[in-house]
């Protein structure tokens, strides 16, 4: 039996401490999108704990596209999914590709190049949208959205690489050579060594690319502009432009934006934090 002590008590009476106040740190916005969400038109902003007459109308509102700012909800919403996936897979298999290139086969100026790749962190993402804007308008991909795919791969695939690269560093390298005295390929050694050993990490760095695409405001906002192109993100946005906006429906609209990657991460919960924190203790 574990002995109690009053070390081990003040311990988790100091987690205790911490924690709370960051749970309820993060739930009270949550709590309040809920509480707009079911509220009645004339009841969302009294400043109530709970509305006195709840109701799920906002829901019916948004799912039947019944206003002006919803009118292509569901495409917006099919934008937002289309891109995010579309990044996801193919942040997925470029990063995957390079670091088993830099990994594995050892190609020369492999880590050169992946560390000059992670040298873009240091400027902000925020400060490369123009630049990324002028460069899709030389392409002739302003409004399209493979401008927005093609822009979130660039800014994700750094990081999935390093991630997958420090993954890959920890695999035993006599699998690769008892594969190849076995007559194994480069290309066989990728796909029945590497990959199956790899999922945790390929799982996690896909998932993360594929919330980043979905959550992004900035580059959605100056790459996309027409009303069917753009992603949910952006169309939230519009709630704002009006004087009396119905905060009801934008908070119903975020809390159902909300929903998918929120479903995501607590499918992959497991892999993302074994995937995103393979290799980041050697042994």
């Amino acid at each position: 039996m574990k002995r109690i002590t009053f070390k081990t008590v003040a311990t988790e009476a100091k987690l205790l401490l911490i924690g709370i106040p960051v749970l309820l740190w993060t739930l009270i916005p949550i709590y309040h999108m809920v509480l707009f969400a079911i509220s009645p038109r004339d009841q969302a902003t009294s400043g109530h704990l709970w509305p006195t007459n709840p109701t799920l109308d906002n829901f019916y509102f948004v799912f039947g596209q019944k206003h002006f700012y919803l009118a292509h909800f569901w495409t917006q919403m099919g934008n937002s999914l289309v891109i995010a996936v579309s990044v996801g897979a193919l942040t997925l298999t470029i990063s995957t590709a390079a670091a088993f290139a830099i990994s594995r086969l050892k190609v020369r100026g492999g880590r050169t190049v992946m560390n000059l790749a992670l040298f873009t962190y240091f400027i902000p993402a925020a400060f490369l949208a123009v630049p990324m804007y002028k460069t899709m308008g030389n392409y002739g991909l302003l409004n399209s959205q493979w401008a927005l795919i093609l822009a979130m791969v660039t800014i994700a695939s750094p990081y999935c690489i390093w991630v997958l690269k420090q993954a890959s560093d920890k695999l035993p390298f006599e699998l690769d050579e008892a594969a190849r005295m076995d007559g194994a390929t480069a290309l066989q050694l990728f796909r029945l060594v590497y990959l199956p050993l790899m999922v945790p990490s390929l799982v996690a760095v896909g998932t993360y690319a594929l919330l980043l695409a979905w959550n992004e405001y900035l580059y959605a906002f100056l790459l996309l502009s027409n009303d069917t192109s753009v992603t949910l993100a952006v169309a939230l946005g519009n709630f704002l432009s009006a004087d009396d906006s119905p905060w009801e429906l934008l908070m119903t609209t975020g809390l159902i934006y909300a929903m998918p990657p929120a479903a995501i991460y607590y499918t992959f919960k497991r892999y993302m934090v074994s995937g995103l924190t393979a290799g980041a203790v050697k042994s």
